[in-house]
């Protein structure tokens, strides 16, 4: 079975997880570590409304802030894949990343639905609000929760941009690393 790309042929007949992985099933378990850590601070983080004007602002500030520091976690990794051999690229942590960015996006769309409620059809929950992202980010759009308003669509598009930007440059670094560790097995 050959990779989609032009590249030596991969056997797979002695492909076996610990190749895929290169053996390091620690660095997964940190990543699934880091990935449930991200997913319990998401609904365990405290989001109430009626707050004051400046810890609105302060939740906008960290969520622009959160959204940078994926966007350069992202830019470093695609600027160490050209300057390194194909594989060496540690990938656990950018996973984690990734999935703190989609994080970032259900919170802004969560607090905004609970703080303006005419701006989302149907989204009353964190797992709603979670729910959503994904599949804005897989492009599925069930149209059961959805955007209305004019601020919700424009986070919306912003968020469609991070994926299609941030999220599938990660995806392909991920990918890459993967590939290239199946051909080295």
């Amino acid at each position: 079975m050959r990779a989609l790309e032009a590249g030596p042929p991969c056997d797979t007949a002695h492909l076996t997880w610990g190749t895929v992985v290169g053996g390091d099933v620690r660095g997964w378990g940190s990543t699934a570590a880091g990935v449930v850590g991200v997913l319990v601070l998401y609904y365990v983080l405290p989001l109430d409304t009626g707050m004051p004007k400046w810890a609105i602002w302060a939740r906008a500030v960290g969520f622009v802030l959160g959204i940078g520091f994926v966007v350069l976690v992202v830019a470093r990794a695609a600027r160490r894949q050209e300057w390194t051999t194909a594989g060496n690229l540690p990938f656990q942590g950018l996973t984690v990343v990734t999935v703190f960015g989609v994080v970032l996006f259900a919170l802004a769309d969560y607090v905004m639905a609970r703080a303006r409620p005419e701006q989302f059809v149907d989204l009353h929950t964190r797992t709603d609000a979670l729910y959503f992202t994904v599949t804005t980010l897989a492009t599925v759009g069930y149209g059961d929760v959805h955007a209305e308003g004019q601020l919700a669509r424009i986070l919306v598009t912003v968020q469609i941009l991070f994926n299609l930007i941030v999220l599938a440059t990660a995806a392909w670094l991920v990918t890459q690393r993967l590939r290239s560790r199946q051909h080295r097995a």
